[in-house]
C-alpha cells in the first residue's frame, strides 16, 4: 500500500513559481548585462596621454583622467582603455623642475592604486626634450605596431620586451587604438602663445589625435576656438569636459609650500609626499627640525 503524502496547500506552488520568477528574472539581467558588455567592446577604443612636468604630480592631474573617462563612457560614444602620463626631458629646463629619475618616480607612486593610468619614461631617455606632437606620434605609433603585429610574446603585464605604458589587454582585439592628448585649459590657451608652438604641430595634434580638455566652471575655452583659425577647422576633434568640483592646486603651489616649510599633507598622495621629504626636494624645509643656533651660522 502506498501512502498519500500531503503537501501544504500553496505552499510549494508559490514558492516554485517564487523560485522560477527569480531564475528568469537572473537569466534576462545576466543577457542584458552581456549584452551591453558586447555593445562596449565594439565602441571605438580610446586612450589618454597627458605631457608636462609633473614636477611634483599632484591629484588633479590624476583626476583629469578620471574626468575624461567618466565622460566618455556616459556618452557611450568610446571605450577607454588607457591613460599614460609622458615627464618632460630634463632640458625642458624649467624652474622648479625636479630631476627625471625623480619625477618618474612620485608618477610611480601616485599612479600606484589606479590599474589603467602608467607612467610612460620614453621621452625623458631621449637625447633631448621633446616637442608635444612627436611624443605624440611615437606612443600612437607603438601602439598600433603592437595591435598589428597581434600582440606577439604574451600577455602586456608579462612581456618585458613591452613598454610598460601599454594598456592591458591591447591584444585581445584588433581594433585600432586612438590617442588622444589629455590636458587642461590653460594649455589650450597657451597655444595663442607667440611662438610657443609651431603652427604644423598645432594642427597635427589636433587634426591627427584630438584633444580632450578639462576646463574650469565659468571659463569660456569655446570662445578661444572661435578665436583660432586651425582650432575652428578642426573643433569636432576637441572634446570639451567641464570639471564641476574645482581643485586649484598646482604643482608651482606645492612648490610654493614646501619651500616656506608649510604642510601639504593631503593635498599630495601621501607615497608622493613621502619621497619628497625623503629626496628633499623642492627646497623642502620640514617644520620638526631644530633651529638653528648661533654656532650654526
Amino acid at each position: 500500500m502506498i501512502a498519500k503524502i500531503s503537501w501544504p496547500k500553496n505552499t510549494i506552488t508559490s514558492e516554485c513559481f517564487r523560485r522560477i520568477g527569480y531564475f528568469k528574472r537572473r537569466s534576462k539581467s545576466n543577457k542584458m548585462s552581456a549584452f551591453i558588455e558586447e555593445t562596449k567592446s565594439l565602441l571605438p577604443r580610446i586612450a589618454f596621454i597627458a605631457c608636462g612636468c609633473f614636477s611634483p604630480p599632484t591629484p588633479m592631474h590624476l583626476r583629469m583622467f578620471e574626468i575624461a573617462k567618466d565622460h566618455f563612457e556616459m556618452q557611450g560614444t568610446h571605450r577607454v582603455v588607457g591613460g599614460i602620463i609622458s615627464p618632460t626631458h630634463d632640458s625642458y629646463g624649467k624652474k622648479g623642475l625636479a630631476s627625471a629619475l625623480d619625477r618618474c618616480a612620485m608618477v610611480k607612486l601616485a599612479t600606484q592604486s589606479s590599474n589603467w593610468i602608467r607612467l610612460s619614461d620614453w621621452e625623458v631617455h631621449q637625447n633631448q626634450w621633446m616637442r608635444t606632437q612627436a611624443v605624440l606620434q611615437h606612443h600612437q605609433n607603438y601602439i598600433n605596431n603592437h595591435i598589428n603585429s597581434g600582440g606577439a610574446g604574451g600577455g602586456d603585464g608579462e612581456d618585458t620586451h613591452l613598454a610598460g605604458w601599454l594598456p592591458r589587454g591591447l591584444h585581445d582585439s584588433r581594433d585600432p587604438v586612438h590617442l588622444k592628448l589629455l590636458c587642461g585649459a590653460d594649455l589650450l590657451e597657451s597655444f595663442a602663445v607667440p611662438g610657443l608652438w609651431a603652427e604644423a604641430d598645432i594642427e597635427d595634434i589636433v587634426a591627427n589625435h584630438g584633444l580632450v580638455v578639462i576646463t574650469r566652471a565659468g571659463s569660456n575655452p569655446g570662445k578661444f576656438i572661435f578665436d583660432s583659425d586651425i582650432l575652428t577647422k578642426y573643433q569636432s576633434n576637441i572634446t570639451l569636459i567641464t570639471n564641476w568640483v574645482p581643485n586649484e592646486v598646482s604643482s608651482s603651489l606645492i612648490r610654493r609650500l614646501l619651500g616656506r616649510g608649510q604642510s601639504v599633507k593631503y593635498l599630495l598622495d601621501d607615497l608622493v609626499l613621502e619621497y619628497i621629504k625623503r629626496q628633499r626636494l623642492f627646497n623642502f624645509k620640514s617644520r620638526d627640525a631644530p633651529a638653528p643656533t648661533e654656532c650654526d651660522s
